[in-house]
């Protein structure tokens, strides 16, 4: 991991995550959600949001991805009552 100047950390990858993944550390703490990929496509690199405040104790740390089902939106609809 490498903390970028523009507050993104950056990851080097050895397996495929996708957008919205969450890296997490060994005791499952959530760390980063990746939001893009970047570099070629042999050797991958992540460009992701810190989800913690002290992200730099995680720096050169192995991280492990943890995939989280997005929340489901509830519909709320307007009724229009008749009187």
């Amino acid at each position: 991991m490498h903390l970028a100047n523009s507050g993104r950390v950056i990851v080097r990858l050895s397996n495929t995550v996708s957008a919205g993944q969450i890296l997490c550390d060994e005791g499952s703490t959530k760390v980063a959600k990746v939001t893009e990929l970047i570099g070629p496509v042999a050797k991958p690199y992540a460009s992701a949001m810190s989800l913690t405040n002290n992200i730099k104790k995680f720096v050169g740390k192995k991280m492990f991805a943890f995939d989280i089902p997005p929340a489901k939106k509830q519909n709320r609809r307007k009724r229009k009552w008749k009187q």
